[in-house]
């Protein structure tokens, strides 16, 4: 009951951050569902459809779909607030991400799926919606240049995990990741924690040098 509520206000939240980036974009009220909907519950689309379970999420629970497209729709009425309290919407967004890692593990352990694919489904589970949603709106994927996002997925699922594998009761071990996911989330936010950036460019050569010389 716990991870359902904490799931449905992740993908609310999730759902108007996407169509905050629709409307950037400056798309129709059919383009803002959209992607407020592939934001919201693409990870888990995405997930299901990788490790063969079906049905997928948002077909077995159809009012998914009707929560994430009627957030759209309400984002463009009260975009001016939504961007006012930006960080109300990343601490749900936060919530959000740990909550998506639990129900990616758990998807994957009740398949009994090795440990490994079970901490990959947390991490598709986490951050496809993201992706997805900036790779339609054609801007750079905020999760794999900035903060830290799939690390945490990664943190939370593997502590998640660990939990059961001391076995700790399965209500503490929700609340305990979702106390150290969010932690970790936020602390990162604060201190501006990244991983370390691969930086390429291709030296020219010298003789690409001398034909533009030329």
């Amino acid at each position: 009951m716990l991870l359902t509520i904490l799931y449905i206000i992740g993908i609310t939240a999730e759902a108007m951050t996407g169509a905050i980036s629709a409307g950037k974009r400056k798309m129709d009220w059919f383009g803002v569902m959209f992607v407020a909907s592939v934001a919201a519950i693409g990870g888990g689309t995405a997930r299901d459809m990788i490790l063969g379970h079906y049905p997928v999420g948002w077909i077995k629970h159809p009012e998914y779909i009707i929560i994430t497209c009627a957030a759209g729709v309400f984002t463009t009425l009260i975009a001016p607030w939504v961007a006012r309290n930006q960080r109300l919407f990343i601490a749900l967004d936060s919530i959000g991400l740990v909550v998506f890692s639990i129900i990616g593990s758990r998807v994957a352990m009740d398949m009994h799926l090795p440990a490994i694919i079970c901490v990959i489904a947390a991490i598709v589970t986490g951050i496809f919606g993201g992706l997805f949603r900036d790779l339609i709106c054609r801007q750079p994927p905020l999760v794999l240049h900035k903060e830290l996002y799939a690390s945490v997925a990664l943190f939370s699922s593997s502590l998640y995990l660990l939990l059961h594998w001391y076995g700790i009761e399965e209500t503490i071990a929700v609340i305990a990741t979702l106390i150290a996911g969010f932690s970790l989330r936020i602390i990162a936010l604060k201190f501006s924690w990244s991983l370390p950036v691969f930086h390429f460019e291709q030296e020219q050569t010298e003789q690409q040098k001398d034909t533009k010389k030329k």
